[in-house]
């Protein structure tokens, strides 16, 4: 049997430091945080953007791991070639090769705490369940958008996505730090579990499933011409019904939401996401049945 091994990342984007200063603390004191046995190697993501104090230097580092990409290695920034470090450091055919990856993140949105999944991998799938079951963070299912590709986790057999808010970037603040610490335990404590076959899968799997990213509503020249209405701020995960306010420009004037179907709102008015014209997105809630298939998958990835 393999060792199993984690790869833990801070500091995807330099000016989420929360994450940071907590890896930072704890490789001056290894007791600090309880792995339960696992061999993990703790890495801060993108250093020369925390060094600047900005999200990335040149292009946004949780969009630079495409395999493509890797070929041209002469045309790569500093994100790209870091992506491909990274890779060759803690990928499955690495120096120290890393079944599964957990990339912490904060937002500034009110999203408190939750996981993200890239696509419908059984392996992030049966270890989403794990920790959803044990602690009971949202699940975010991001798929089908083809404008955000190329992120850390997929380039590992298992990986999760955590984000924790909301803290302004750049801000260090306790609770976040508290947070971050927590479910990091939790996740290794479940991840240990794998190891001893000790496992309590949930029967249904909460997702909310990602539809779509809306931008703010913009006049002629490009220019945002409404706010996030402030009966939308900082009501991440609530359900919008149709009517419901949604934006308000500068003269009162009120934009309202018009699906017909009620979708919950998750990002709101994210800080990071401004670049990438996103006021929100949309995703719809649903209960999975929790497939043997999961639980099968993430065992062999342990035990292969």
């Amino acid at each position: 049997m393999m060792q199993l091994k984690v790869l833990l990342v801070a500091g995807t984007h330099g000016n989420e430091i929360n994450g940071i200063w907590l890896f930072e603390k704890w490789q001056k004191s290894s007791l600090l945080i309880n792995t339960h046995g696992i061999k993990t190697y703790k890495v801060i993501g993108n250093p020369e953007a925390k060094k600047a104090g900005k999200r990335y230097i040149y292009s946004d580092l949780n969009r630079s791991f495409l395999e493509e990409s890797f070929l041209s290695i002469n045309s790569l920034n500093l994100e790209a070639k870091r992506a491909k470090e990274l890779v060759e450091l803690y990928g499955n055919k690495g120096e120290n090769p890393c079944q599964i990856a957990l990339d912490f993140h904060t937002t500034t949105a009110s999203m408190g705490s939750c996981l993200v999944v890239y696509g419908r991998r059984a392996t992030d799938l049966a270890l989403a369940g794990l920790i959803q079951n044990k602690v009971g963070l949202p699940i975010y299912l991001h798929e089908s958008d083809k404008e955000q590709t190329g992120f850390l986790v997929e380039s590992w057999p298992c990986g999760l996505v955590i984000e924790i808010g909301p803290v302004g970037q750049g801000l260090l603040n306790s609770e976040i730090i508290s947070q971050t610490k927590l479910i990091l335990e939790n996740l290794l404590e479940q991840i240990k579990n794998i190891n001893n076959l000790n496992l309590l899968f949930p029967d249904k799997l909460i997702i909310h499933r990602h539809v779509k990213s809306i931008d703010f509503p913009r006049d002629e020249e490009g220019n945002i011409n409404a706010f996030v209405h402030p009966l939308r701020q900082g009501r991440d995960w609530h359900p919008l019904k149709k009517n419901d306010d949604l934006f308000l420009k500068l003269d009162g004037e009120t934009i309202n939401y018009q699906e017909k179907e009620s979708y919950v709102p998750v990002f709101i008015n994210e800080a990071a996401y401004m670049e990438k014209n996103i006021a929100m997105s949309l995703t719809k809630r649903e209960l999975w049945d929790f497939e043997d298939d999961w639980e099968k998958s993430l065992i062999d990835l342990v035990f292969q």
